[in-house]
């Protein structure tokens, strides 16, 4: 049985086709990147590095690693996304395209100087054999970035208790056709996202600590950004949640070594280092 849920490959690539990235603009992009990015260890990196983008979605990320490396393969189990991040990579002829889920990567084992899967292996349904399937890809020695959805270990229980709630509206929105499943992101982002992030920056900027505020991580974020976020969030019907104990010991089963957690939102993202 494939590693991945059709439902949920069939509503990413709705929402890649929705949100192509082009409203996003350069420096928020970078900043995005960076958020992601910072722990990774490109110094680690040979000389035209080849690696690969599991799950690339829309190409977002692989835009900016792609003029740092060799070859980048990019690969996605929609097909419609595939299709937008051609587009989007059309002026990037480093980047190679694959039609593939996370248990069939068309590329030769221990032949990959680096990887990186943001955002995607908590949206299938075994996440510690996909991450397996990855990491057997990389060279020994060779690095691995992954982000996973954290299930709000490091905040308090009230916290916990307002993404549950939210949690209910997802399970129900993410069963909509897609059409209506859209129209009902959209308004969350109108109504609930824009307020809040909007407000966690007037009370930041007024001295008060936000960080435990939802939806703070949105302060400086765009209005694009905050209504693809709420597709993503709401309109996705297979969700998984992880602790960072959890992460790592996912991580150190896969066969990664040298594990170091970034400890700024978003949360939880990691980097490890295939044993030798």
């Amino acid at each position: 049985m494939s590693n991945q849920d059709s439902s949920t490959v069939d509503g990413f690539g709705d929402e890649c086709q929705r949100f192509d990235q082009s409203g996003v603009s350069e420096v928020e992009k970078q900043a995005m990147f960076d958020a992601y990015f910072g722990i990774f260890p490109w110094d680690r990196l040979p000389k035209n590095a080849t690696g690969f983008d599991l799950g690339c979605g829309s190409g977002r990320w692989a835009s900016l690693v792609a003029p740092r490396v060799g070859s980048l393969h990019c690969i996605d189990a929609s097909m419609e996304a595939l299709n937008v991040a051609r587009r989007n990579l059309s002026a990037l002829p480093t980047c190679s395209f694959h039609h593939a889920s996370v248990d069939a990567i068309p590329l030769d084992d221990s032949s990959m100087d680096f990887g990186y899967s943001l955002g995607v292996l908590h949206h299938i349904p075994d996440p510690t054999s996909g991450l397996r399937d990855c990491v057997r890809k990389l060279k020994p020695g060779a690095p691995f970035l992954l982000y996973l959805y954290y299930a709000f270990d490091n905040r308090p229980g009230w916290f916990r208790a307002v993404w549950q709630a939210s949690d209910l509206v997802r399970r129900t929105a993410s069963q909509m056709p897609r059409g209506l499943r859209f129209l009902t992101s959209q308004v969350l982002a109108a109504t609930v996202y824009w307020p809040l992030a909007r407000g966690a920056r007037w009370l930041e900027r007024a001295g008060l600590d936000v960080s435990n505020m939802p939806l703070a991580a949105y302060r400086e974020r765009s209005f694009y950004v905050m209504r693809n976020d709420a597709l993503d969030r709401f309109g996705t019907q297979l969700e998984q949640r992880f602790t960072r104990a959890e992460i790592s010991q996912m991580m150190q089963v896969a066969g990664l070594d040298d594990i170091r957690f970034s400890e700024r939102v978003p949360f939880w993202c990691a980097v490890g280092i295939r044993a030798r």
